[in-house]
């Protein structure tokens, strides 16, 4: 019984040690996004920008959890035929706009217990608006992505990245399959490069 109760004593200790060394910090981040859309016509890069908060949920010198909430400004650079392609119609350049509300986490790995990181993790995209009624189409309302990336953390809180973002769904919501000679090559998904900074207020 008193080794079970040392056991027990000795793991309590080292669980609350472990929590005591977890620090949680409110932060805010922004940035550019160079979007855009796989498999549609002239496509091209769309300059825009993302803005959001974050908690920066730091377990120890080497590894961070960072949950996020963005408003990214997505979409892509094309062109759209006004009328029937078969009619010789000239294409119309056109910037392709799909706004989300992106719900994420990544986890950091800091080199070295360093500044220097990377980062992956996953993330939801609540669409809030877009401007496809225009050609005649309706994007679904969300879509999953993953984000991978390197940032470098200074010791005042600022942070700069780079992270690409690949968006994992069809935004009409194709999965892949023939659907009257819809073929996974023509699959549409976002795409996006962010460059930005982030700043960590300190919790005392």
């Amino acid at each position: 019984m008193r080794k079970i109760s040392l056991i027990a004593f000795v793991l309590l200790i080292g669980l609350a040690t472990t929590q005591a060394q977890v620090k949680v910090s409110p932060g805010i981040r922004g940035g550019l996004n160079l979007s855009t859309l796989t498999n549609i016509d002239d496509n091209g890069m769309k300059s825009d920008y993302y803005i959001g908060g974050l908690v920066e949920i730091k377990f120890n010198k080497y590894f961070t959890l960072q949950p996020e909430i963005t408003y990214s400004r997505q979409g892509s650079d094309g062109s759209y035929f006004d009328g029937n392609p078969g009619q010789n119609t000239i294409p119309k350049d056109t910037k392709y706009e799909l706004n989300y509300v992106t719900l994420g986490a990544v986890a950091k790995f800091n080199f070295g217990g360093q500044g220097f990181h990377v980062l992956a993790g996953p993330s939801l995209d609540i669409k809030t608006s877009d401007n496809f009624g225009r050609y005649g189409y309706d994007p679904i309302g969300t879509d999953l992505a993953f984000v991978g990336g390197i940032g470098y953390s200074l010791p005042n809180g600022l942070t700069f990245e780079a992270r690409f973002k690949q968006g994992l769904i069809d935004i009409y919501g194709y999965d892949g399959i023939d659907y009257d000679d819809y073929y996974y090559d023509q699959v549409i998904l976002n795409q996006v490069l962010q460059f930005g900074i982030s700043y960590t207020f300190k919790v005392k």
